[in-house]
């Protein structure tokens, strides 16, 4: 428990409340209705003001905690023989700052994400506030027949954001939403400029990942294969192992990497 209480980066209730304050003075709200979202939110304290606003709340803590992940992705990158691409960011404002800018770019470039609202500081907190999609469920949550009809959207949309030179850095089914039939993504990390190529193909190791549990290595490699190329893929495949060892992806790494060889041979 103690654990977790360090990695969740706990933030005591009045500091909440004076946040929720702050969100209700801003938008000219005498008061506000707020539910605070149970899981595993190591990197924010997420919650949700009257049904209209989704907020996200980033301590100190979550911002260390946030460079320990970003450090240990980047160490990681090196089994895939590449240097790390992950940046870090500093301090929860930074934090706030970098997914408004994030969620803005997805959408510029025709992807669909929730709209960016603002972010700002209160205290020592980074605050972000961003639509909030009231009836959605994560891509995890798909039945198998919805991820296959949804999966070439998924992928092109992926493409359209590497075409743009934008890459999503954390691809995993909790970063998809899906709300009345459209995709939403969440949650975009912040990768050098310099290095966008791998991180382009990491995003697409990562897509095929989420896919594979569901359609299986070939069908993934094949819905994929309708957006990038053999060298693409060949290029993801490089990238297959590290997503494997993520606690946040469970797919056959194995089968994967074989279904991108065959489609090579």
């Amino acid at each position: 428990m103690a654990v977790r209480r360090f990695v969740r980066g706990h933030v005591e209730w009045p500091r909440l409340e004076a946040v929720c304050r702050e969100v209700a003075a801003r938008y000219g709200q005498s008061t506000v209705r707020v539910n605070f979202l149970d899981g595993n939110n190591w990197l924010s304290t997420p919650c949700v003001v009257d049904d209209r606003w989704f907020v996200k709340i980033i301590s100190p803590q979550n911002a260390l905690v946030h460079a320990l992940f970003t450090a240990g992705r980047n160490l990681g990158m090196f089994s895939s023989g590449t240097e790390g691409f992950f940046e870090r960011l500093d301090s929860p404002l930074e934090m706030a700052e970098h997914e408004l800018a994030a969620t803005r770019r997805i959408r510029e470039i025709g992807v669909n994400a929730p709209e960016p609202i603002e972010a700002f500081g209160h205290g020592d907190l980074g605050v972000v506030v961003l639509e909030y999609l009231p009836a959605f469920r994560t891509l995890a949550e798909l039945s198998p027949a919805e991820t296959a009809a949804i999966a070439p959207d998924l992928v092109a949309s992926l493409a359209r954001m590497h075409a743009a030179g934008f890459g999503h850095g954390d691809l995993q089914a909790e970063n998809v939403l899906v709300a009345d039939g459209e995709l939403y993504f969440i949650d975009a990390t912040s990768v050098r400029e310099d290095a966008t190529v791998d991180a382009r193909s990491y995003d697409l190791a990562c897509a095929l990942a989420v896919l594979e549990p569901t359609l299986g290595g070939r069908a993934a490699v094949d819905v994929a294969s309708e957006q990038y190329s053999i060298e693409e893929l060949l290029a993801a495949r490089e990238f297959v192992d590290f997503v494997g060892v993520r606690p946040d992806h469970d797919f056959d790494a194995a089968v994967l990497r074989a279904e991108i060889e065959k489609r090579a041979a």
